[in-house]
């Protein structure tokens, strides 16, 4: 196995242009909630071929602005042949270096179970899905990278059942009962998106393991709390990795990118889960500043600003930078007001690779 994996990287180093190579001396990857998601299939991949949408613009504009070599985002809906994430490449490669590989499995969100998920009684509705959606693939997650993938050794985790994962918290009923049934929760997968490993060919022929993951937000349930104890395990599954609870552990170096829906401080969930991986010593926090000075990376209007998207690399690489890039206002349709193309905040982080 050894020796298949040193031929592989054999035959991809020639595949890192001088010019990948000069970029990835110091490189930046970034995360990002665009907020792209439409309500219906195939209305993203209108929205970005018509080329007049203008929050499509401003999240171009924000991610040529961000010029990272590898990017994870969330909030771009999946479809079966990925038209919608080449097609947002191929206009995002218009403005600056081309990304020429892409990663984008399917995700959780808008897998029928066949189960009702939430115990409303009733069958087939965007809640009794893996993960929240209207439709399959709706809110799912892409990689978009200068550097090669190693598409060959992902691992996705993103089939790994709720209570297998060592030290569940699973919700109940007053009276101990599984909730929202027995049958519900054997069938209920821990990734509301998804938890994906995937492994970047670095320049030096060493790999970076990018550990990408979206949550689901800690609301939106009851008095079970079902939301938030899911929260919170999908955020604590990346320490169970690392503590060699899920198989072999993530050689470093790696990085973990994406979306906790988790503030350390405030707002509702259980912040532990954040917190404590925020502390954990095998990663480091740059706690990225935007031009103001702030931490925060969303602002959901009424419900204030918190920190809930993260870039963490492990300790074996060195910070050089990071920072926060807030998409532009866009004219709303409605109403003639202003709205932010994404209420979340571009996360980068620049990474001494060499």
């Amino acid at each position: 196995m050894r020796r298949l994996a040193t031929l592989l990287l054999a035959a991809l180093l020639p595949l890192i242009s001088p010019a990948e190579a000069d970029l990835a001396k110091t490189l930046r990857i970034a995360s990002f909630s665009t907020e792209l998601s439409r309500k219906g299939p195939g209305l993203l991949l209108r929205d970005l071929q018509r080329g007049k949408n203008p929050q499509v613009g401003a999240i171009l504009q924000t991610l040529t602005e961000a010029n990272a070599d590898i990017l994870v985002l969330q909030g771009i809906d999946w479809d079966h042949e990925g038209r919608s994430v080449i097609e947002l490449r191929n206009l995002l490669s218009k403005r600056i270096p081309r990304y020429g590989h892409i990663y984008a499995a399917r995700p959780n969100t808008g897998m029928q179970t066949g189960h009702d998920m939430n115990g409303d009684g009733r069958l087939g509705t965007a809640r009794d899905a893996q993960g929240y959606g209207r439709f399959t693939g709706q809110d799912g997650m892409a990689i978009l990278s200068r550097l090669p993938i190693l598409r060959a050794e992902v691992r996705d985790l993103s089939e790994l059942l709720w209570q297998d994962l060592p030290g569940a918290t699973l919700p109940t009923y007053p009276n101990g009962t599984p909730f929202p049934s027995r049958d519900a929760l054997a069938a209920q997968r821990l990734s509301t998106t998804g938890h994906w490993i995937v492994p970047i060919l670095l320049p030096s022929g060493e790999q970076l393991s990018v550990m990408a993951f979206q949550a689901t937000p800690p609301l939106f349930d009851g008095p079970e709390d079902r939301n938030g104890m899911r929260n919170q395990d999908e955020i604590r599954l990346w320490q169970v990795l690392l503590d060699g609870g899920l198989g072999p552990t993530p050689t470093e170096p790696w990085v973990i990118v994406g979306g906790a829906n988790l503030d350390p401080d405030k707002g509702a969930g259980r912040r532990t889960a954040i917190a404590d991986l925020l502390r954990d010593p095998r990663l480091q926090d740059p706690r990225p500043p935007d031009a103001a000075g702030r931490t925060n990376t969303v602002n959901w209007g009424t419900s204030g600003s918190m920190r809930v998207d993260y870039v963490l690399p492990s300790r074996a690489l060195q910070v050089v930078a990071s920072g926060l890039i807030w998409p532009a206002e866009i004219a709303a349709k409605e109403g003639g007001a202003d709205r932010p193309a994404s209420r979340h905040a571009l996360v980068w982080t620049d990474l001494q690779i060499q």
